[in-house]
């Protein structure tokens, strides 16, 4: 069995973890990246409609400031957000979206001379006078008060993923793809590394470093109906939980995105609602100003997710042989700006569903698409309980998106929090030595081979893999969706406890040899499982309404019982997990109150006690930290 050794190994090559890698081979660090997948066809590549990044250039933009895009943030979490991480965020993404233009990204610029845009499907004229010219520019995105989304077309992801490889590669950065981690390698207290699976040859083999970064992107493919590509399927947090030590994040935070196609469930970018597309009912009516006057289509995710599932409750859904839906309509946008802006929209409706969005509306419904949940961390990226393991990216729960994150937020996240976790890492490297006992590298490669050759032996059973994972998947969808209540909380726990009870009786069909899929699904399944009960237990157990924790039983949004953050731990031999709850801030820069869009009623929280923790806007950590302690 082979070992590897760098100063960091990080699990993951899609933007965040790439980001990271950068800035710690910069320092002079050897690093390590592993990738199920050739980087850049990792899930940031998917990403279309931009980043989010205070840079005012254009004249729907004037006005916007880090401190605007903050209140956005905060307001879009339902006030579930780590407000110090959100003000890291908002201040350190211009400098970043500016950095990566210095590194080669095409962002879209401001173009002069007279232009229109769409809001609600009516056509304005912009005020040119007021655009910077040649600077980037920025599209509308949901639940914010300045256009300050930039992108490139609606290829943003794609992009810049290809830029940051670009990168690795000038930096000597070893990336290396059909490489799965199965199992991290610790001592109880320190990171050691990870059991890595070669997907080519099925061979097991050992990453050792000082330090280990899990940046393996979010689990909603633990749901049927999801916009998540194959490979996000939870194995980065399944591998830091099953050490028992380390505990998710806010594991009820679920988001669902309002447009994933019918019936295959791939995204169509916010973007087309940001450009002028609006939402249409059986009757080809706009409906969403009759729920949200203000913000209409451009409501935050969670609050147009619930709408389009309340219009279609009452009626006014299209029957399809793939259940309800709703329209999207960006016809008007006319031609030249679907075949520029919106072309991987357009390529994706003429390919998966036969249509043309100039003159056919396409279908559309609300699917899971991220997780603000995630490996627990704190504001450096380090994972709670086991020192030298970090994570970053949709992976992580750093927290700057509470219980709802907004859209072009996540993919600004990736390169922001990678940067500023990736010199915390090049920091603690410095005066971090750690042994690596020969024993302990053995035991854990041991340890996973003998899963493996259990589950081709059959030792635990013979149950199909891939009929537990969808007993799981139906699960969730059932209980654990847009809309949650008690009763079908409480059935899908029990339903999921039953199926992991299979999942620890799988065997393989095939023979598991070499580069075996069944063997990878078999491998994950019950951390998947886990995944999903530490969903529907946290689900369970809040009893409130807070972003996209929708309980129906409990509709209003609790400050006073529930302004704190979920930590869910799996203790080894655990049936459920264990739950355990911290404040959610360290400080308010802005206290909690109305979002301005949502509706819904607010328990408020104890004045005096959210009084002691507010600071003036715009604070530094530090500032913020004396004046907690001096309360």
């Amino acid at each position: 069995m082979q070992t590897y050794f760098s100063d960091l190994l990080v699990i993951g090559a899609g933007l965040s973890g790439e980001r990271i890698a950068v800035e710690a081979a910069g320092a002079g660090f050897g690093v390590n990246v592993l990738s199920i997948v050739p980087a850049r066809r990792s899930h940031s590549s998917a990403a279309q409609g931009g980043m989010q990044a205070a840079l005012g250039n254009c004249a729907m933009g004037k006005g916007d400031c880090p401190d605007v895009h903050f209140a956005d943030t905060v307001k879009g979490s339902d006030w579930g957000a780590d407000q110090e991480v959100a003000r890291m965020f908002v201040d350190n993404a211009p400098i970043e979206m500016r950095q990566l233009a210095f590194w080669g990204v095409p962002w879209n610029r401001v173009v002069p001379g007279k232009s229109t845009f769409f809001k609600g499907g009516e056509k304005f004229e912009k005020i040119e006078e007021e655009d910077k010219e040649g600077l980037i520019t920025a599209r509308a995105f949901g639940g914010t008060a300045k256009w300050r989304t930039c992108y490139t077309s609606d290829g943003t992801g794609h992009a810049v993923m290809c830029t940051l490889d670009n990168r690795c590669a000038q930096l000597g950065i070893n990336v290396f793809d059909k490489k799965e981690a199965i199992a991290l390698i610790h001592d109880g207290a320190n990171c050691l590394g990870a059991v890595v699976r070669c997907l080519k040859t099925g061979v097991l083999e050992a990453y050792v470093a000082r330090a280990t970064a899990i940046c393996t992107g979010g689990f909603g493919r633990i749901y049927k109906a999801t916009t998540n590509a194959v490979i996000c399927d939870g194995g980065g947090h399944a591998i830091a939980m099953d050490t028992g030590l380390v505990p998710l994040g806010n594991p009820e935070a679920i988001q669902f995105h309002p447009t994933g196609i019918v019936p295959t469930d791939i995204l169509v970018t916010e973007g087309c609602r940001g450009d002028g597309g609006t939402l249409l009912d059986v009757n080809k009516e706009r409906f969403m100003q009759i729920y949200e006057p203000e913000k209409a289509e451009l409501a935050s995710r969670d609050v147009v997710s619930r709408r389009m599932t309340e219009h279609m409750r009452a009626g006014k859904g299209v029957k399809s042989a793939y259940g309800e839906h709703l329209w999207l309509d960006i016809r008007h946008l006319g031609d030249k700006h679907i075949s520029t802006k919106l072309r991987e929209v357009d390529e994706i409706c003429q390919n998966f569903l036969g249509v043309d969005p100039r003159v056919d509306l396409i279908p559309v419904r609300p699917t899971q698409h991220y997780t603000m949940s995630g490996i627990r961390t704190n504001k450096d990226g380090a994972a709670y309980g086991l020192k030298g393991l970090f994570s970053a990216g949709e992976a992580a729960c750093w927290d700057m998106h509470g219980f709802n994150r907004l859209g072009g937020n996540s993919l600004a996240e990736t390169v922001v929090a990678g940067g500023i976790i990736g010199k915390k890492i090049a920091e603690f490297l410095q005066g971090h030595e750690v042994s690596f006992p020969t024993k302990t590298i053995r035991d854990a490669l041991l340890k996973q081979q003998s899963r493996i050759d259990a589950l081709i032996a059959g030792k635990n059973g013979r149950e199909n893999v891939y009929r537990v994972r969808e007993a799981m998947q139906d699960a969730l969808m059932d209980g654990c969706f847009v809309f949650r209540n008690g009763k079908d909380l409480e059935k899908c726990v029990n339903v999921l406890q039953e199926v992991m009870e299979r999942a620890k009786a799988v065997g393989l069909q095939s023979s598991g040899i070499g580069a075996n899929p069944e063997l990878s699904a078999a491998l994950k399944i019950q951390g998947q499982v886990k995944l999903a009960l530490c969903i529907a237990k946290a689900a369970l157990e809040r009893k409130e309404s807070r972003g996209s924790h929708t309980r129906e039983d409990y509709p209003e949004r609790n400050d006073r019982d529930w302004l704190k953050r979920t930590l869910a731990y799996w203790p080894e031999g655990a049936r459920l997990p264990r739950l355990e709850y911290e404040d959610p801030t360290p400080y308010y820069e802005l206290p909690p109150g109305e979002r301005g869009y949502g509706g819904g009623k607010i328990i408020t929280a104890d004045a005096e006690k959210i009084a002691k923790l507010t600071i003036k806007p715009g604070a530094k950590p530090a500032e913020a930290a004396k004046a907690k302690t001096a309360n």
